[in-house]
């Protein structure tokens, strides 16, 4: 499967450059489970520019955006804007996953879970990239992998953000 390339605003990659020098703890812990292919091989980036938007961190093998929402998610305006923000770059193709900040402090265990389910979904729908399979781990990993069958989010307790204005919740897990 070729990789889609992505349009982006130019002037956000200082912007960008910027956050990952100022990055929170939370944004931190998940950073050390992602970096360096820990997370299944995958090569994820952190605060990647997108279109008009900058994604907390991002693979683009998978069209994966993880969002890490702190305590500021949670108001209404905020809420609406980060909607509005998905459902645009939904558009492009791109798949989110959203975690409370908490939820990352708390429980990397089970957040790192969640992500791997999601991970596993993806493949068995779309199968396993090359460059993946051919690093090698995969064959350590089927044996584990075909016992863990677990939904994406299977892991972890639901939130919900209810924004007044919209028709539908913003669901974060």
């Amino acid at each position: 499967m070729k990789r889609k390339i992505l349009p982006y605003n130019p002037g956000l990659k200082e912007l960008a450059r910027r956050l990952r020098m100022n990055m929170t703890f939370s944004e931190v812990k998940l950073w050390d489970a992602l970096k360096d292919g820990k997370m299944m091989e995958y090569d994820f980036d952190r605060q990647k520019p997108i279109g008009n938007y900058i994604v907390d961190f991002y693979c683009k093998d998978l069209m994966l955006a993880i969002e890490v929402d702190g305590i500021t998610h949670s108001f209404e305006d905020v809420c609406v804007k980060d909607g509005n923000r998905q459902k645009e770059l939904e558009r492009l193709g791109i798949n989110f996953l959203r975690f409370n900040a908490l939820q990352v402090v708390d429980d990397i265990t089970n957040v790192c879970r969640a992500i791997e389910g999601w991970i596993i979904e993806a493949e068995e729908k779309n199968g396993i990239l090359d460059h993946i399979q051919k690093k090698g781990i995969r064959e350590l990993l089927n044996p584990l992998l075909a016992k863990f069958q677990p939904t994406p989010f299977s892991f972890i307790s639901s939130v919900t953000y209810y924004c007044p204005s919209q028709e539908l919740p913003l669901t974060q897990i």
